[in-house]
């Protein structure tokens, strides 16, 4: 068994044993997910992360890729996914956050297709990504913007919901004017979300901007201006 399998084993029979099958169905339920839940809560699961990532340091950029991809291509249950998603993250690999992992992204983005997963990977790992590699991410995003997956566009406009003075208001303002007839809540949602974070940093952009974008939804109207 190679380092890759032997992390994915020990994250199954982690999250086995610190599962509680009375909140698993209610966790679940919560969440919409086809997929059911072992019932270990957030502190628990990001726990049993820290210890295993660090008992099973991988050394091989390879190995780490076939981790990610095996807990989250093969997941039983929604946590492996979650913990794939924080593998991803884990300091020992940052040296591998490069514009090469944005298929594996993309990939996990269009098959999680829920908001749990996608905004975490949108501001937490697509986000670094654009601010780390600009020029490579930038025409990426304004790519994702106008996609047919309503997953990536929603990516697209909240993926620099922490940039605050370093935003690109030209991307923001394109992912956001792209996607403004769409009718979808996670898209107006979005909106909204992204404009009102920036409003934190540039209240009046973000006040010009839904004044002279009336065909901004009641919704995202709303959550841009709430702090205003």
């Amino acid at each position: 068994m190679n380092e890759s399998q032997t992390l994915v084993k020990a994250v199954r029979a982690g999250l086995a044993a610190g599962g509680d099958a009375r909140k698993a169905p209610d966790m679940q339920r919560y969440m919409k997910s086809e997929l059911p839940f072992r019932g270990v809560p957030s502190p628990e699961r990001a726990a049993l992360g820290r210890q295993l990532f660090a008992e099973h340091v991988l050394t091989d950029e390879a190995d780490w890729r076939a981790s990610v991809l095996t807990l989250w291509r093969e997941a039983a249950y929604r946590e492996e996914r979650y913990m794939a998603i924080a593998l991803t993250g884990d300091r020992r690999y940052a040296q591998w956050q490069t514009p090469a992992l944005l298929p594996l992204y993309e990939e996990m983005i269009i098959t999680g297709a829920w908001w749990d997963f996608v905004d975490e990977i949108a501001s937490r790992r697509i986000g670094p990504l654009l601010r780390s590699f600009p020029d490579e991410l930038t025409p990426a995003m304004y790519d994702w913007a106008t996609d047919p997956d309503l997953w990536k566009r929603r990516t697209s406009i909240i993926c620099q919901l922490t940039f605050k003075e370093a935003t690109d208001t030209k991307l923001l303002s394109s992912a956001i004017e792209a996607n403004l007839d769409d009718r979808d809540f996670f898209i107006r949602k979005g909106i909204g979300w992204a404009l009102r974070q920036f409003a934190r940093t540039e209240p009046e952009w973000v006040r010009a901007f839904v004044n002279s974008h009336p065909g901004l939804s009641p919704l995202s109207v709303r959550e841009a201006v709430k702090h205003l």
